[in-house]
C-alpha cells in the first residue's frame, strides 16, 4: 500500500511538472529542449487542426499525433488513436502538422555575402569565430522547422563541422540533425581563395581539400571518411576556365575512384556541378546528388532521372547573389541570366521527372530563411504539396533515411512541426513555423 502511494505520487508530480513545462514561457530554445529532455519518456498527443501525411499528399483534419520518447507511436482519426492516461495534450489550433522539413545543401559556416564576401570570410574570420556563428545558424534553422541538415563543406574551416553535430547531438546547443562532408574535395588550384587573382608567393589558405590524381583521391576521400564525415563532397567542376568559365576538374576515371572508395567507406556522394560536361562524368561516375546543376541539359536530365540521383537545384542561392553581384531587386527587378538560367535547368528537371530535393545552399543567404527555396520551387512550377515532399519524404529518400524520417508515420523519429493554415494551399505558410519538435524534444511552441 505504501509503495503504492508512493508511485501514484511520483506520477502525479512528474505530470504536473511536465505540464508546468509546457505552459511555462522559456527564455530560449535552449532551456525549452533541456527541459523538455528530461521528460522524454512522457508520451505527448498532438491535437492540430491538420496532419500532412506525406502518402497522399494531402492534410488530413481530424488527426492527431502520439509521441513517446524520440518516436511517433500512433497517427490517424483522433477515435483511432489509442491515448495512455498520462499523456500531455498539446492543441495546436487552425494550425497543419507537418514532418520537419530538410535543407540538404547548406553551409553553416557562411553567413550572407550582403554582410562579407565569401573571401573575406575564410580569409579574415577565424575559425573560432566562425563555430561561434554557426552555433546561432543552426539555432535559426532549428526554429524555422528544418529538423535536418546536410552541410556541403565548412568553406576552409577544416573539421569544425564535426563539433557543431557533436554538440547538436550531446544537448548542449539547440540544431537541426547535422549529415557532414567536411572540408569537400576540390581539383588542385580550382577552388578558392585564389590563386587567380593573387601574387605568386602568397600561401593562401583553401575552401576545401585540394587533390591531383587518383592516388590523393583516395587518401583525402580516406581521411575526410575516417574523422567522421557522413558524406563525401566533389567539385566536378569550377570557373578554372579562360576568362573565369565553368569547365570540368576531374577526368572521369578520377571521379570513379572517388565514387568507388567513398562507396567503399560506406559514404555516399554529392557532386558540385554546374556544366552539362560536369554533371555527365558525375553520373557516370557513380556520384548520388548533383547539386546545382544550372547548365544541364536535357539529356543530362534524362540519364540523372534513369539513375535515379537527386537533384539540388540552389534556386535561392542564385537569386541571393544577383541581389549582392547583378543589381537585383527582389519584387522589382526581371529575373538575371543566371535566374534565368537556373530555372530553365529546375523545369527541363521537372519535365525528365527527375527527383527533386530542396537544397538551398543556405549561408550564402540567412540562415533561418531556408523556406525561400520552397517558395522558388513553386514559382518554378512546383506545386505547394510538390515541394512540401520535395523538403521531407523525397529528401529523406535521397539522403537514405527514409525508415527514420520525412514522414508522420508510426515507427519514425518524432521530427515534427506545425504552421498556421494550409502549407499545401499557400506555402508562405512556411514563414510562421509555430511548433517545433525534434526527436521527441520540443523546441517551440505557440
Amino acid at each position: 500500500m505504501q509503495i503504492s502511494f508512493i508511485v501514484n505520487a511520483v506520477k502525479f508530480w512528474r505530470n504536473v511538472v511536465v505540464s508546468a513545462l509546457l505552459v511555462a514561457r522559456t527564455v530560449g530554445a535552449e532551456d525549452e529542449g533541456t527541459q523538455d529532455r528530461l521528460a522524454a519518456s512522457t508520451p505527448f498527443l498532438l491535437e492540430p487542426a491538420r496532419v500532412f501525411d506525406t502518402a497522399d499528399g494531402q492534410s488530413h483534419a481530424g488527426w492527431s499525433v502520439l509521441v513517446t520518447g524520440h518516436q511517433i507511436v500512433a497517427v490517424g482519426p483522433v477515435a483511432q488513436v489509442a491515448v495512455p492516461g498520462n499523456a500531455v495534450r498539446i492543441t495546436l489550433a487552425d494550425m497543419t502538422l507537418l514532418p520537419g522539413l530538410m535543407d540538404i545543401h547548406s553551409h553553416i559556416f557562411l553567413h550572407p555575402y550582403s554582410e562579407a564576401s565569401w573571401d573575406d570570410q575564410v580569409l579574415k574570420e577565424p575559425v573560432a569565430y566562425r563555430s561561434i556563428r554557426a552555433v546561432s545558424h543552426v539555432k535559426n534553422t532549428l526554429l524555422a522547422g528544418f529538423t535536418l541538415l546536410r552541410d556541403l563543406g565548412t568553406e576552409g574551416a577544416g573539421f569544425s563541422d564535426l563539433s557543431i553535430k557533436r554538440a547538436i547531438e550531446e544537448g548542449l546547443i539547440p540544431g537541426p540533425r547535422l549529415l557532414v562532408v567536411t572540408k569537400a574535395i576540390v581539383a588542385t588550384a580550382s577552388y578558392g581563395p585564389g590563386p587567380h587573382g593573387y601574387a605568386e608567393n602568397v600561401l593562401l589558405p583553401k575552401g576545401a581539400q585540394e587533390v591531383s590524381g587518383i592516388p590523393e583521391i583516395l587518401k583525402a576521400v580516406r581521411e575526410q571518411a575516417g574523422v567522421g564525415a557522413d558524406w563525401i563532397k566533389v567539385y566536378a567542376d569550377y570557373g578554372r576556365g579562360p576568362a573565369g568559365a565553368q569547365v570540368p576538374t576531374f577526368s572521369l576515371e578520377e571521379l570513379r575512384a572517388l565514387v568507388e572508395e567513398s562507396h567503399s567507406a560506406g559514404r555516399l556522394v554529392a557532386a558540385h556541378a554546374t556544366t552539362a560536361e560536369g554533371m555527365r562524368r558525375a553520373l557516370e561516375a557513380g556520384v548520388d546528388t548533383i547539386e546545382h546543376g544550372f547548365g544541364g541539359t536535357e539529356e543530362v536530365f534524362r540519364l540523372m532521372a534513369a539513375k535515379g540521383v537527386g537533384y539540388l537545384p540552389t534556386l535561392t542561392a542564385v537569386e541571393a547573389i544577383a541581389e549582392v553581384s547583378q543589381g537585383y531587386t527582389p519584387g522589382v527587378s526581371p529575373a538575371t541570366p543566371s535566374m534565368q538560367q537556373v530555372l530553365r535547368a529546375f523545369k527541363l528537371a521537372l519535365d525528365n521527372k527527375v527527383t527533386i530535393g530542396v537544397g538551398s545552399d543556405v549561408g550564402v543567404f540567412a540562415h533561418g530563411t531556408n523556406y525561400r527555396e520552397l517558395e522558388w520551387m513553386v514559382r518554378a512550377g512546383m506545386t505547394p504539396t510538390q515541394a512540401i515532399l520535395a523538403a521531407t519524404a523525397t529528401n529523406a529518400r535521397i539522403i537514405k533515411m527514409e525508415d527514420k524520417l520525412g514522414s508522420i508515420r508510426a515507427g519514425l523519429l518524432a521530427d515534427l512541426i506545425a504552421v498556421p493554415g494550409d502549407p499545401t494551399t499557400n506555402i508562405q505558410a512556411l514563414r510562421d513555423v509555430r511548433f517545433v519538435m525534434k526527436d521527441g524534444v520540443l523546441y517551440k511552441q505557440p
